[in-house]
């Protein structure tokens, strides 16, 4: 017995999945990265191997892994986010393909995903809407506004969890990037590739006395107007709010 997805679909991927893909008649592949005005003022984050971190034994990160909704004001510092984002979306190589390798599997090294960030409290940094740029391991700020909080927490049904994190971290869905490859099915390993990410953010959250809570209650529609992306070629798959312990 099939639970959670019907026959009808399940049947429907299947014959999908056979169809030539874009990339077997000869479509180039999207970039690996969304682009950005070359005028942007990037802000470099702190080199991944110079941070340094508490050493945390992996079974006690795992064994005392829960969700936490209530977060302290400590702000995260500079340091700490470069590490969350260099371990659940920081590039390790670009190989000849082009692919990346990242520190989270995806299928067939598609990395769909782009992260943007809510940030409330990290020190050094201006309270806003971000985003990742991976291959630069660096920050793009998108939205600066005062209310930009608010409105993002409206779109997360005003769970109080985004509205008090030090950070809440979105993860956008390029589609084209999945799609090129696996067709309709592609469909599928963006939700699984999701859930590896945010495990990741879990345990490495552990290491930095912090606290994660995983989203995946908001409006559509909604947050993703507040991202700035069109719900159909970009769109929120996930969420998870961020702070230190209580």
């Amino acid at each position: 017995m099939t639970i959670g997805i019907g026959r009808e679909f399940l049947e429907k991927t299947k014959s999908k999945y056979a169809e030539p893909s874009l990339q077997s008649q000869g479509v180039p592949q999207p970039p690996l990265e969304l682009d950005y005005p070359p005028t942007s003022a990037l802000i470099a984050l702190p080199e991944p191997d110079r941070v340094q971190v508490p050493d945390i034994d992996l079974r006690t990160a795992i064994e005392e892994r829960i969700t936490v909704r209530h977060y302290s004001d400590q702000p995260l510092s500079l340091e700490e986010l470069s590490f969350l984002l260099w371990t659940t979306q920081g590039v390790r190589q670009v190989t000849a393909r082009p692919v990346t390798l990242r520190n989270v599997p995806s299928a067939g090294a598609r990395h769909a995903f782009e992260t943007y960030l809510l940030v409330n409290r990290v020190s050094g940094l201006q309270p806003g809407l971000y985003r990742y740029v991976a291959g630069e391991h660096a920050l793009l700020l998108l939205d600066g506004s005062e209310d930009v909080n608010e409105r993002l927490t409206r779109g997360c049904y005003e769970q109080k969890q985004v509205a008090t994190s030090a950070v809440t971290f979105f993860w956008v869905a390029v589609l084209e990037r999945m799609y090129w490859r696996y067709g309709e099915r592609g469909y599928r390993y963006l939700f699984l590739d999701a859930g590896h990410v945010c495990q990741n953010l879990y345990l490495a959250a552990q290491a930095v006395g912090s606290g994660v809570c995983a989203i995946a209650a908001y409006d559509d529609d909604t947050l993703n107007a507040e991202l700035g992306i069109d719900g159909e070629a970009l769109f929120a798959v996930y969420a998870a709010s961020l702070g230190k312990r209580a």
